[in-house]
């Protein structure tokens, strides 16, 4: 791969910590409201009146949200920079977190969950331009720390929730993490309150006819694939699988709870080792196949024997997802500029978020049509096939670049 360009200059090492502290908790803000309220949603149906579809629909509005909000983000924050954008977001993300927890009705829990994952949104876009700007010589390190966080952010809300909604009811569960996110403003807004310590830098917009070759490259699409077989399922499983795993196999809302948490938990391992074996080893269509492979046995399992190692079933199908972090190693395996990796970046999140936005619904749908969950659970398989196809178009050692030619 091409080098990037030339690195920002670096900042103070007091700059440099307060980065780090300050991308470790953005990065850990990313997905709490995602995983926070699907293990409380019978207690919340006792006060605000939640259908199916209703919970199909919240679930498709977090990647609907990075989607858009996502394409918006660096024209404000080449206006605004980046920092200044980031702790907006901050606070938006704390006010819609607590919102949410004092939502009356379900509108207002619609309305706070779009304010909340529109800062979300703003926060995936604005962190690897960061990561860049602060650390510009430990980018692959520092991406393995914030996806190693985020993962860490979807594997905590799971267990506490029930608990602490047995303790305290559900609306200080679900509206706790406005605490989270306000801590994290504290480093951004020192380092405002010291410019000396910033790096120098702007973020990058991709140009309009990288863009345009992304949108029409095999490579783009089969990379979108393999992105979106990981969000589809994924976002599914946060909207849906405690009440699957309720229904299935009779797991109490604490078990469903843990077990949504076990879910989220094989992203660490995910996150800290598919970068290493993807860029060192080159191990990309094994890694695809592998992924694929236990969701479909996953998914399986919980079909065919839902009440027997429950545990196992959700662990495979937590694996899945291992596809998220090998699809943001490929956009800069595959560019061999960072003009390139911008374009290919943008083109399969914008896209990638539209086509996973449609998981939980989809699945809402077919449970509220079926009365059941075979047929919700055989589109989540059948969603994951896909990818295998995409992974060998993306194994391959190609660039976006030169389909120019």
């Amino acid at each position: 791969m091409a080098p990037a360009g030339p690195a920002s200059p670096r900042a103070p090492w007091r700059g440099r910590l307060l980065a780090l502290l300050g991308i470790v908790l953005v990065a850990f803000n990313l997905r709490t409201a995602v995983a926070a309220l699907s293990p409380v949603l019978g207690r919340v149906g006792e006060d605000i009146a939640l259908s199916p579809a209703f919970v199909g629909f919240l679930g498709m509005l977090p990647p609907l949200c990075y989607a858009a909000f996502g394409i918006l983000t660096p024209s404000v924050a080449r206006r605004f920079g980046l920092e200044r954008t980031l702790v907006v977001s901050l606070l938006l993300l704390a006010c819609g977190s607590a919102w949410r927890g004092l939502a009356a009705d379900a509108a207002q829990l619609v309305v706070a969950s779009v304010v909340t994952f529109a800062a979300m949104g703003v926060g995936n876009v604005l962190l690897p331009p960061l990561v860049k700007r602060y650390f510009p010589e430990r980018i692959g390190l520092l991406t393995t720390v914030y996806v190693t966080a985020m993962s860490v952010s979807t594997l905590v809300p799971p267990l506490l929730a029930e608990p602490v909604a047995e303790a305290a009811g559900w609306r200080v569960s679900v509206g706790e993490w406005a605490v989270v996110a306000a801590v994290a403003i504290v480093p951004w807004a020192m380092l405002l309150a010291r410019p000396a310590s910033q790096a120098t830098g702007d973020s990058e917009e991709p140009a309009a006819g990288l863009l345009a070759l992304a949108a029409r490259s095999p490579l783009g699409w089969a990379l979108l694939l393999v992105f979106a077989a990981a969000g589809f399922n994924a976002y599914s499983a946060f909207a849906w699988l405690p009440e699957i795993l309720h229904d299935l196999s009779g797991s109490a809302p604490a078990e469903a709870g843990a077990l949504l948490s076990l879910y989220a938990a094989m992203g660490i391992p995910a996150g800290l080792f598919v970068p290493v074996l993807a860029v060192r080893f080159g191990w990309v269509r094994p890694l695809v196949w592998f992924a694929v492979l236990a969701f479909v046995i996953g998914y399986l399992g919980l079909l065919l024997a839902p009440g027997h190692v429950t545990w196992l079933w959700v662990a495979l199908v937590g694996c899945g997802p291992m596809l998220f972090p090998l699809s943001l190693v490929l956009i800069n395996l595959r560019t061999r500029s960072h003009d390139g990796a911008v374009a290919l970046s943008g083109f399969v999140q914008s896209a990638g978020y539209l086509v996973v936005a449609a998981g939980p619904l989809a699945v809402g749908l077919l449970h509220e049509a079926s009365g059941g969950w075979t047929w919700p659970l055989l589109l989540l398989l059948t969603s994951a096939l896909p990818a295998a196809v995409a992974g060998a178009v993306v194994a391959r050692s190609r660039f976006l670049e030169d389909e120019r030619r």
